[in-house]
């Protein structure tokens, strides 16, 4: 024996309360477009992402070249520290730091290429670089600080757009 079954009820709003509905959603505005914003950040990130992928070629072309290059790089820092790191750490075996530097540029180019959470991490690590950047003395404060503007405005911009 087959059971019947029951639709379920089919509720409907009271004419009026229906014709106040359709009223109120007409009257809303819609909401704003921000698609252009959302172009001009992404053109931002992927500015970026190519720039630290074209960085990430440089690096690799300076190892190839001659890696004793890199040897004055840390010279005009104003922490001796970071100077006796660079000449005692990265100098011992300065293409094998080169290459690392190279894979981590173009790491970072990949990510914000990449898009979604991945480009988050991108912009957190290539904020991080040119923060770091700064250690190696003064003349890289005149690249990094505008370079930080721009990025930390691309980054927050950016940042509402990427996928949680």
């Amino acid at each position: 024996m087959e059971e019947d079954t029951i639709p379920p009820p089919v509720v409907r709003a009271h004419p009026e309360a229906e014709a106040t509905m359709l009223k109120i959603t007409k009257d809303r505005p819609s909401a704003p477009d921000h698609s252009e914003g959302r172009k001009r950040t992404g053109l931002a990130r992927k500015i970026v992402g190519g720039f630290f992928l074209f960085t990430g070629g440089v690096h690799l072309g300076i190892v190839m070249a001659d890696p004793q290059l890199y040897a004055s790089f840390a010279q005009e820092s104003f922490l001796p520290l970071i100077e006796k790191a660079w000449n005692e750490i990265f100098m011992a075996a300065p293409a094998r730091w080169g290459l690392a530097l190279a894979a981590g540029e173009a790491t970072l180019g990949v990510l914000l290429l990449r898009g979604g959470q991945w480009a988050k991490a991108g912009w957190i690590g290539v904020i991080a670089f040119h923060v770091g950047l700064m250690l190696f003395g003064w003349g890289f404060w005149l690249w990094s600080v505008p370079a930080l503007a721009v990025l930390i405005w691309a980054a927050r911009a950016d940042w509402r757009s990427l996928q949680a």
